[in-house]
C-alpha cells in the first residue's frame, strides 16, 4: 500500500567509482583500483531509496541533453519514479561525480554539477502542480539554494511537510529553516549549523537543541555506527545502528532520508520511520556504489 505523495527535488549525477585500497593523498597517483559506473547524485539516491521502499514518488530534477541523462530518467521510469518534472538543459551537461572508495569503505567525492546548477524557480513553477498535490517534499543541497527556499516556502506555506537533508554541508537562513519540518544532517552538517563539534550523543543533544531553536520542528542527527537521535519538540529519543561490516558508505545518507519519508508517508510515527530507515541504510552500506547499492522493501526482514 502506497502512502501520501513524496516529491523530492534535487540533483541527478552520473557517478563514476573508483575502488582502491586507500585514497590518494595530494599529487599521488594510486594504481589497481577498479571502475564502475552508476546513476547518483543525492536528489535521484534518494528518489530510488523512497521508491524501492514502496513509496508514492515524484522527482524533480535536471540533466543535460546528453546520453548520461537519457539513461537516467530511463533508470528512474524503470523504478516506478515519475520523471514528468526531469527538466532537460540545452546549454549544460548532465552533472558527474567522481568518487574514490578505500577498503575501509570510507570515499573522497569531487562533483561536477551541470544541469543541476541551473534547476531554477521558473522550473519548479512549472512542476508546481506536483509540488501543491505534495504529502512531503524532500530536499537536499545539490541544487541552487534560491531553487530550496522557493521550494520550502511553496510547500511549507500550503502545510505540505518540507524535509531537508543540508548536505553537502552550509550555512542555512533562518528564513528557510523555519519552513522546514524535518532537518536530518549528519555529525559534520551540524557542525556547521550549530557551531557545535558532534563527538557523542551529548554532543549531538547540544546541536539539536541549537538547530532547533531556529525553528525547525524536528532534527534528525544521523551519527553513524553510533545511531541517530531525534529531537521532537522538547523530546530527545536515540535510534540504534543497526550493526554490520561496511564496504562503501557512498549513499547511506540518502537511504536514510528516502526511507524516513517513505515511513511518515503511510503514517509511522518519527520514531518508526527512523528505525526502518536504519535498516535500510545498514543494508546499503553493505554494497558497493550509490543506487545499485539501494535495497528494496522485501530485504529489510532480514535484519529483524
Amino acid at each position: 500500500m502506497q502512502g501520501k505523495r513524496i516529491v523530492i527535488v534535487g540533483s541527478c549525477n552520473t557517478d563514476m567509482v573508483i575502488k582502491a585500497d586507500r585514497l590518494p593523498i595530494p599529487g599521488e597517483t594510486v594504481l589497481g583500483g577498479t571502475f564502475f559506473m552508476n546513476p547518483g547524485g543525492k536528489g535521484a539516491n534518494q528518489a530510488v531509496a523512497a521508491a524501492r521502499m514502496g513509496g508514492n514518488v515524484t522527482l524533480i530534477s535536471k540533466t543535460g541533453n546528453d546520453v548520461f541523462g537519457k539513461q537516467s530518467v530511463m533508470l528512474y521510469n524503470t523504478e516506478n519514479i515519475k520523471t514528468d518534472y526531469i527538466f532537460s538543459d540545452p546549454k549544460n551537461p548532465s552533472g558527474v561525480a567522481l568518487i574514490t572508495v578505500d577498503s575501509f569503505g570510507e570515499n573522497c567525492i569531487v562533483v561536477a554539477s551541470g544541469a543541476n546548477a541551473s534547476l531554477s524557480p521558473a522550473d519548479i513553477d512549472t512542476a508546481a502542480e506536483a509540488i501543491v498535490n505534495a504529502g512531503i517534499v524532500l530536499m537536499q543541497l545539490e541544487i541552487p539554494i534560491d531553487t530550496v527556499e522557493y521550494v520550502a516556502e511553496m510547500a511549507s506555506s500550503r502545510g505540505i511537510k518540507v524535509i531537508l537533508n543540508p548536505a553537502p554541508a552550509r550555512a542555512l537562513s533562518d528564513k528557510l529553516l523555519k519552513n522546514v519540518y524535518i532537518l536530518i544532517p549528519n555529525k559534520s552538517e551540524a557542525e556547521i549549523l550549530s557551531g557545535i563539534k558532534v563527538t557523542d550523543r551529548q554532543t549531538a543533544i547540544q546541536a539539536a537543541d541549537i538547530i532547533s531553536a531556529k525553528g525547525v520542528d524536528i532534527v534528525i542527527i544521523t551519527l553513524g555506527s553510533q545511531g541517530a537521535l531525534i529531537k521532537q519538540h522538547h523530546e530527545v529519543h536515540f535510534v540504534e545502528a543497526v550493526k554490520v561490516d561496511a564496504v562503501d558508505t557512498t549513499a547511506a545518507g540518502d537511504v536514510f532520508c528516502g526511507t524516513v519519508c517513505v515511513g511518515l508517508s503511510e503514517g509511522k510515527t518519527v520514531t518508526e520511520a527512523v528505525e526502518m530507515a536504519a535498516k535500510a541504510s545498514a543494508i546499503t552500506v553493505t554494497r558497493m556504489g550509490a543506487q545499485s547499492s539501494i535495497p528494496h522493501r522485501s530485504e529489510l526482514s532480514s535484519l529483524e
